[in-house]
């Protein structure tokens, strides 16, 4: 995340806000281009792979 996604998001933010509202929505805009990074350079599971492990974690 760069300086000015974070600025961008205080912004929005209404004038009155808590702090952990502010942090929730940075910790998801970082989540989401993270995930952006992981598709761009192919780091990504496939359905199967995915309920594999899935399957593995619930036993």
């Amino acid at each position: 995340m760069n300086r000015q996604v974070a600025i961008d998001s205080l912004k929005d933010m209404p004038q009155d806000f808590e702090l952990d509202e502010l942090i929730e929505r940075l910790v998801v805009l970082d989540k989401i281009e993270k995930g952006r990074k992981d598709i761009e350079t192919g780091q990504t599971f496939s359905h199967d792979e995915a309920k594999s492990k899935l399957d593995k974690w619930l036993k």
